[in-house]
């Protein structure tokens, strides 16, 4: 909160009409989906808001971090983009509390948004009883991928889960594959760590250690069992892991180097772009315990100029519009936030996905729900345990307890 109320401060700048929102349904929109996957989801929005008299100025920064730092910096200097990507995190909340972003409430109103979300993600996108973004989609983050071929070449079922994906291991190796595709990234760690959390422990420890803060929670039985089955995933991966992109471990399942990757749905992108069929050429399934939901947002700064907001208006409309929602979740590798459309026309991943989170208790929100101070915290600490074989899960249970007192 302090970097953007210090640049607003600093800037003394009111917001002015930026050159291209001053067309009629010009809209820039900045995001940083860039793999190919991503880009020809996106692509989706930007043909539908072009077909109905739209022009989509596509602004793609590589990288979470620098496109929403680049945003902000925009946003608090007087010229933001028409619609943004973003996360709901702290700087969403920096940025609704200091008055920069659009409410949506008209839109949400008039389309019935609340009735068709998942309570969690509307909650997420909103701020006092308010929407302020759009929630896209939703990306199951537990999901399990197989190249198929190299399974059956190695005579192994598709894993159920990481007990069975622990056993196929040494029979992977047999067959001259790398059991599991990781890419040894902070975040990437926490995903693999979490989803192994919620096998073991459910949606109820998983709410336990990120939104209560139970560190009696994260001392018990359960919470030790995740961190001695999280260390035996270690013997599965390759010796270039650390630092790998999610994507370049995507491809290593659908080249047939790798055999399995633990990552969220987004994922498939990746197998769809390369023309393979999920129940075909490769597997998926949702990791034992819930529907670990997470899921991309979109939001609207504020703007002065009368056409930028209608073109806002257009494109938050759009986006959550059930035929556009199929569309775009359909390149996009996740399933519509919405869970009132027909997905029969969608993958057999997306469809065992939407029919998961038919049941509310299954639908288990991710760790980037809660507070961003704690899981800043605890990733630094699963990627210390990760990479740390000597590290006993006991050292790793004080280490983290230790970050969640910290974090707050």
């Amino acid at each position: 909160m302090k970097i953007i109320r210090a640049a607003l401060l600093a800037s003394s700048v009111v917001l002015l009409p930026h050159g291209a929102q001053a067309q009629q349904m010009d809209a820039e929109v900045l995001h940083w989906w860039t793999s190919g996957g991503e880009s020809a989801a996106v692509k989706v929005f930007a043909d539908e808001f072009n077909n109905e008299g739209g022009n989509w100025i596509d602004t793609a920064i590589a990288g979470g971090q620098a496109a929403r730092n680049a945003g902000v910096n925009r946003i608090v200097g007087g010229n933001p983009p028409t619609v943004m990507q973003f996360n709901t995190g702290g700087q969403f909340v920096e940025l609704v509390s200091n008055g920069l972003l659009r409410d949506l409430e008209s839109v949400a109103g008039e389309n019935d948004w609340r009735s068709v979300l998942p309570a969690a993600l509307a909650d997420a996108a909103s701020r006092d009883g308010k929407f302020y973004a759009v929630p896209v989609n939703i990306h199951g983050q537990n999901w399990l991928f197989t190249n198929l071929k190299v399974l059956a070449d190695a005579g192994v079922e598709q894993p159920q889960s990481f007990a069975e994906l622990i056993a196929a291991g040494p029979k992977l190796r047999e067959a001259g594959v790398i059991p599991l595709g990781h890419g040894g990234q902070n975040w990437q760690d926490n995903i693999l760590f979490d989803a192994v959390l919620l096998e073991e422990g459910g949606p109820g420890l998983m709410k336990a250690i990120y939104g209560d803060v139970d560190t009696e929670a994260a001392r018990g039985a359960e919470f030790r069992k995740a961190a001695e089955v999280f260390a035996q995933l270690r013997a599965l991966v390759d010796e270039g892991s650390p630092g790998r992109n999610w994507n370049e471990a995507t491809n290593m399942v659908l080249t047939g180097k790798a055999a399995a990757q633990v990552m969220g749905d987004w994922a498939k992108g990746e197998f769809i772009a390369a023309g393979l069929t999920a129940g075909t050429d490769y597997g998926c399934t949702i990791m034992p315990g819930g529907y670990m939901m997470g899921g991309d947002v979109f939001v609207f700064p504020k703007v002065d100029d009368a056409a930028a907001a209608a073109a806002q208006d257009k494109m938050a409309a759009l986006m959550l519009s059930p035929g556009v929602q199929v569309a775009f979740n359909e390149k996009k590798g996740s399933v519509p936030a919405r869970l009132d459309v027909d997905v029969s026309s969608m993958d057999a991943c997306a469809q065992a996905g939407m029919e998961a989170l038919q049941n509310a208790e299954a639908q288990v929100p991710s760790n980037n729900f809660y507070s961003p101070d704690l899981v800043g915290s605890v990733r630094d600490v699963i990627t210390e345990y990760w990479n740390s074989p000597a590290m006993t899960p006991d050292d790793f249970v004080e280490n983290f307890v230790s970050a969640m007192e910290s974090a707050y």
